[in-house]
């Protein structure tokens, strides 16, 4: 630009230069005139770009978010279920080694006793049923005896 400055200016004398200078400064504020219209008229179309980009990275980001956090409780409640399992092991191995009975052995014997409480029942009911009948045979005996 400098070089094509010189050659005008070199051609028409100073007031060749300032015409150049004055033409060149004309294009200049035109070209930036219309770049600020563009601007204008593509700024918009622009932002709502940006913005449908924003969206979509705020979207994949949430999703991916989530999954590492499913991941996380999954994982968590994983070691928290072996950690319980390993608890229970011990909790029930020091029981043991204590002969403390366990659930199974208290309902088993729970059992035992409803099953031996039946029999108790059917026995007393027996025994009643015998006596009593006894009683009336003694008492006719007797009656029989006295007459």
């Amino acid at each position: 630009m400098v070089k094509k400055l010189s050659e005008l200016a070199g051609e028409g004398g100073e007031s060749g230069l300032v015409s150049t200078i004055r033409d060149s400064a004309t294009k200049i504020w035109l070209a930036g005139l219309g770049a600020f219209s563009k601007g204008q008229e593509e700024g918009g179309k622009l932002f709502e770009a940006l913005v449908k980009e924003g969206e979509s990275v705020q979207n994949r980001a949430s999703k991916s978010a989530q999954e590492a956090i499913t991941d996380a409780r999954t994982k968590a409640t994983g070691t928290w279920d072996k950690l319980e399992h390993v608890f229970v092991e011990r909790v029930q191995r020091a029981l043991h080694s204590l002969d403390v009975p366990t659930k199974h052995d208290i309902d088993a014997l729970s059992k035992r006793v409803h099953e031996l409480t039946k029999v108790a029942d059917k026995l007393s009911a027996h025994l009643e049923e015998t006596q009593s009948a006894a009683k009336t045979t003694a008492k006719k005996t007797s009656t029989r005896a006295h007459t």
